[in-house]
C-alpha cells in the first residue's frame, strides 16, 4: 500500500528532523535517488523545515527586515515543495504508463502526489498536536482539547490514506486516469508578477 510507505517515511523524516530541531540542518536522505522513497523523504523534509520557518516568521517581536528574509525563504521553500510534488506525479505517470484507462474511466479531482502532499502535512500536524498534549507548562484543559484534536487528525489520516490507496488502485485498474496540470505559480516568476516586471 502506497499510504503505508508514505506514513512510515513521513514519521521517519519528522523524527530525524527533531533530533537536532534546526532549520539550517540539511537532510541526509537514506533512500536511493530515483526511488519513490527518496522523493517522499525529500518532500516531507521540505515540509518539516517550512513548518518551523512558519513558526519563526509569526513571532510578533520579529525584526521586520528579518521577517521579510524569512518570508522570502518560505516562498522559495514553497516553490521547491511544489516542484517535488510534480516529481512525485511524474513518478506515478511513469509507473502507470502502460495502463489503458477504461472507456468510462474518470479523472480524480487531485493527482496522487497532491494527496501525498496532504498526508505529509497531516503527519506534521499529528506530531505537533501530540506534543501539545504532553506540554507540562500548559493547562489540563489545553492538553485535553489538543487530545480531542489529535484524535480527529488521526482519524483523518486513516481516511486520507484509504483515499490514496483507492485512487492508486483505480488508476491501476483503469477505472480512473491521471491528468497532471503543472502548478503555474505566478508570484515567483519575474515575467508574470507585475511588481517584478514593472517595478516602480
Amino acid at each position: 500500500m502506497i499510504s503505508q510507505l508514505c506514513n512510515k517515511i513521513f514519521q521517519e523524516v519528522i523524527n530525524d528532523y527533531h533530533v537536532q530541531n534546526d532549520i539550517e540542518n540539511l537532510a541526509t536522505n537514506p533512500y536511493g535517488i530515483g526511488t519513490l522513497a527518496h522523493l517522499l523523504y525529500l518532500k516531507c523534509w521540505i515540509d518539516t523545515v517550512q513548518w518551523h520557518m512558519e513558526d519563526v516568521v509569526r513571532n510578533p517581536s520579529i525584526d521586520p527586515v528579518a521577517g521579510l528574509q524569512w518570508k522570502r525563504r518560505i516562498d522559495a521553500s514553497n516553490q521547491e515543495r511544489t516542484d517535488v510534488v510534480e516529481y512525485i506525479d511524474s513518478y506515478f505517470l511513469k509507473e502507470f504508463k502502460g495502463r489503458q484507462p477504461k472507456a468510462e474511466a474518470k479523472i480524480n479531482s487531485e493527482s496522487p502526489a497532491w494527496v501525498v502532499d496532504r498526508l505529509s502535512i497531516l503527519a506534521l500536524k499529528i506530531y505537533h498536536m501530540n506534543e501539545e498534549t504532553l506540554r507540562s507548562n500548559a493547562s489540563e484543559g489545553h492538553r485535553i482539547s489538543c487530545g480531542d484534536k489529535l484524535a480527529i487528525l488521526l482519524n483523518q489520516r486513516i481516511d486520507l490514506s484509504l483515499s490514496l490507496d483507492e485512487l492508486i488502485h483505480d488508476i491501476e485498474n483503469g477505472d480512473k486516469y491521471m491528468k497532471v496540470y503543472k502548478q503555474m505559480k505566478m508570484y515567483n516568476d519575474p515575467n508574470l508578477n507585475p511588481v517584478l516586471y514593472n517595478p516602480k
